[in-house]
């Protein structure tokens, strides 16, 4: 399927799959368990219904905003995802590049297959880096000490993660990293030789930011990702995230929450937002959709953190749905690592425009101008699924809703 025949997301996905091996594919798109939880990030955003406002002038549109200390052009984050070499040799410079020329922020994973700082030297636009707090605690002050001198604007630490998820898609397609060659994946690898030809004359999937400790041990990709296994700390706390956050003390983000309670937490040892998330439906499956647990971490913590929805996103106008409940911004994964999968930087490059697209034009068609005056009162819930009362307001006074910017 050529790029200009995708129209969205859903087409880049069916470009993607066209595209890789079938256990890479099913990599990108599978969850946990029974994928209850994938399924119902994307499905959660129809129970919330769009209240338009009519005979308004949007001849002028701003989709302008501030998260984190920086201006974005949409309210939108690339999330960060791991060994982006899997799916398209251009690796994460691909999406870094293609973030910084839509103005939105890109967030690179620890388990990247670029280096923090290369990704620093070749893109230019707003960028943070995800981290662990792992049980070498030196590499992970290490970690933060890099991000630093990179000029990184965020940094934002993931907690979802103290054991892997049950994958089960990946055991039934015989998904192993880095990609081998195996009875039972060969015909999918030679039945996409393109993804082929990249993978045996370009086969490095190394996890570019820890190489230096294991190429010290003598290990290659297989040993990069043992040890990487290794250090994920089953004892981490809020003691250890605070302590994260004072080692960085700029934008710091903590990643996986679900729970206004923990929200609370993340506040008060000193986090500047949330990333709202259940790991894509890649962790516990059976959690709440990100968009349902908006609302009610709104009303806890009030003005104290910057919410990010990170989940199920897959329209402009989950977007919007996202900020009328409360959140200052939307993060997703998959959308274009289909994208990349289909097209490299240009499928990236398109994906976002396209989600770019859909927010102006849906927020033009909502009777706003301004993105942030999106509020509860241009939102209603579909029946059986009720907004507290003492939230819903009208039109006209929605804004006092939304955090000050």
């Amino acid at each position: 399927m050529r790029l200009a025949r995708c129209f969205n997301v859903m087409d880049f996905r069916a470009a993607a799959q066209a595209r890789l091996p079938s256990p890479l594919f099913h990599y990108i798109d599978g969850g946990a368990d029974d994928e209850w939880s994938l399924r119902n990030n994307t499905a959660a955003f129809e129970r919330y219904e769009l209240q338009p406002s009519q005979l308004r002038d949007v001849s002028r549109i701003d989709m302008t905003t501030r998260v984190l200390g920086v201006a974005l052009k949409v309210p939108v984050i690339c999330s960060p995802t791991g060994m982006t070499r899997l799916f398209h040799h251009g690796k994460e410079l691909a999406v870094a590049h293609a973030a910084a020329r839509a103005g939105v922020m890109y967030c690179l994973s620890t388990m990247a297959t670029t280096s923090l700082e290369d990704v620093a030297r070749s893109a230019a636009g707003p960028k943070m880096f995800q981290i662990y707090v792992l049980k070498d605690r030196e590499l992970t002050r290490e970690f933060v000490h890099r991000a630093k001198e990179a000029g990184y604007d965020a940094l934002c630490l993931t907690v979802d993660t103290p054991v892997a998820g049950n994958r089960e898609r990946d055991r039934r397609t015989g998904m192993v990293m880095p990609p081998k060659l195996t009875w039972s994946s060969l015909a999918s690898f030679v039945a996409h030789p393109v993804w082929s030809f990249h993978f045996l004359t370009d086969p490095d999937f190394r996890l570019a930011n820890v190489a230096h400790r294991v190429d010290a041990l003598g290990g290659g990709a297989m040993g990069l990702i043992g040890y990487v296994n290794s250090q994920f700390d089953r004892t981490v706390t809020w003691d250890d995230a605070a302590w994260l956050a004072d080692q960085w003390d700029g934008p710091f983000v903590i990643k996986g929450i679900q729970s206004a309670a923990d929200a609370q937490r993340c506040a008060e040892i000193g986090a500047s937002a949330v990333m709202v998330s259940n790991h894509g439906g890649r962790q516990l499956d059976g959690t709440p959709a990100p968009i349902d647990c908006i609302r009610p971490i709104r009303d806890r913590v009030g003005d104290a953190l910057e919410l990010i929805v990170d989940g199920g996103v897959r329209r402009g106008v989950h977007v919007l749905k996202a900020l009328a409940l409360g959140a200052d911004a939307c993060a997703f994964g998959r959308p274009y690592l289909y994208g990349l999968a289909a097209g490299g930087e240009k499928g990236v490059d398109r994906v976002l425009a396209l989600m770019r697209d859909e927010i102006e034009r849906s927020l033009a068609l909502l009777g706003r101008t301004n993105i942030r005056d999106v509020g509860v009162g241009d939102l209603r819930p579909k029946p059986l699924f009720n907004i507290p009362s003492k939230i819903v307001r009208g039109p006209s006074d929605s804004n006092g809703l939304r955090r000050p910017k």
